[in-house]
């Protein structure tokens, strides 16, 4: 597993130019089939306007579409494509939605109204670097439990869940890199009785 930026949420904004409406949407998306929906869901919703152009990136970038839903060819799909490429984004979907205002604003000026929808959109949605993570959990005894949580928090680990029983079992989730120094934080706090205990690797957002 390696990181990748994302959007951290669904979400829209908007503009008028020259009395054209445009409404840029962003989703985050793992498939394409998930991408084709998105789009589909937006163009039903907004099937009154003139144009709902779409763009999305999947696979690490290894996998692009785009369509100017009309508009001049070049001057829609692949501006709002650029901007997700330009923002090293990957796992998303764009539609921005044009409602024509009678005002014909010309091949440059339809990319820079695409593209600045397309980056209203990336910037309500909000950009996250997805890290992978270490899932796993501390086992200690209730004395120790007083501490082991803020030694997690400290290198950079958050809690997920805690199970009392006997023992106190911490589960937790921390950036791989840094389980190394949880545990070397816990060998000298517990004198060398703590152990970190890795059961799994997720993907987990961090914000930019």
């Amino acid at each position: 597993m390696t990181s990748y930026r994302t959007i951290a949420r669904a979400a829209e904004d908007e503009f008028t130019e020259k009395r054209s409406r445009f409404i840029g949407a962003i989703q985050p998306v793992t498939t394409e089939e998930e991408a084709l929906a998105f789009i589909r869901a937006r163009s039903k919703s907004y099937w009154d306007a003139r144009h709902n152009v779409y763009a999305y990136i999947l696979e690490g970038g290894s996998l692009c579409r785009f369509s100017d839903d009309g508009e001049p060819q070049g001057t829609a799909g692949m501006p709002v494509l650029d901007v997700l490429r330009k923002e090293g984004l990957t796992d998303c979907a764009v539609v921005v939605t044009r409602y024509f205002g009678g005002i014909l604003l010309g091949g440059g000026g339809l990319v820079r109204a695409y593209s600045h929808a397309a980056k209203l959109a990336v910037d309500a949605g909000g950009v996250v670097t997805m890290r992978p993570c270490a899932a796993g959990y501390i086992t200690c005894d209730y004395a120790q439990y007083g501490w082991v949580p803020a030694i997690i928090a400290q290198a950079g680990g958050q809690v997920t869940e805690t199970d009392f029983a006997e023992a106190v079992t911490v589960h937790f989730t921390l950036p791989e890199e840094m389980v190394g120094g949880l545990q070397t934080s816990l060998t000298d706090r517990s004198a060398g009785q703590l152990t970190v205990e890795v059961t799994d690797t997720v993907m987990l957002p961090f914000e930019k």
